[in-house]
């Protein structure tokens, strides 16, 4: 593969024109880890575009983002939060992910600060005890952010299917091509078809540097 005419085409097609060295360097640890064992680039494609939604289109591991308003609690966590809650908790991460994450996923109570200890982290991020335990860093979360770690999680958890047991055999083979249902893989259908144009575009970059 010709890396600089996949970065030419996605930075275009994908970053506004402009990769920063942090941007450049997370694509480049995605590529490498492929190119040590190559698979069908349509799932390259859609990890890739995973990574670009799930880190806000920064190509790094990084920490969910829990600073909701009360409007903004109320519209990603209905279940969890009354309009009286929302209120209650508005801008304060650490108790919004002690409430939403409570008694699920693995986590305890919401006394028990499981949520906040296990909240959204890496490229993919993986939330809930049961993800950390699964990649042996329960005792030290922080490591979902490790570069190397989350490029692990990210191909593990996809490839095989250890965060909903989907995963990318089920949509991308001989016989299916589903950019939309493959947004299961990580999270129901959420933002599914826009992470499914953001695939298209990703492999169009990579057969651009073939």
């Amino acid at each position: 593969m010709d890396h600089a005419k996949f970065f030419a085409a996605a930075r275009s097609s994908l970053f506004s024109g402009r990769l920063s060295t942090n941007q450049v360097n997370g694509m480049e640890a995605i590529l490498d880890e492929w190119q040590a064992r190559p698979f069908d680039t349509r799932w390259l494609a859609y990890m890739l575009a995973t990574a670009y939604h799930e880190t806000d289109q920064t190509m790094c591991a990084i920490s969910e983002n829990l600073n909701y308003s009360a409007d903004g609690l109320r519209a990603t966590f209905p279940k969890y939060f009354t309009a009286t809650q929302a209120a209650a908790y508005a801008r304060q991460p650490q108790r919004i992910a002690n409430r939403a994450y409570a008694n699920r996923m693995g986590n305890g109570s919401e006394a028990s600060g499981d949520g906040w200890r296990y909240r959204g982290r890496g490229l993919v991020q993986i939330t809930g005890r049961n993800n950390y335990d699964r990649y042996g860093i329960a005792d030290d979360p922080d490591k979902a952010l490790d570069p190397v770690k989350a490029v692990e999680i990210l191909f593990d958890g996809m490839t095989n299917g250890r965060l909903t047991g989907k995963k990318l055999a089920d949509y991308f083979s001989a016989t299916a091509t589903d950019w939309i249902g493959a947004r299961k893989i990580i999270n129901g259908t959420d933002r599914a078809a826009d992470i499914a144009g953001y695939a298209k575009k990703f492999l169009a970059a990579l057969e651009a540097a073939r």
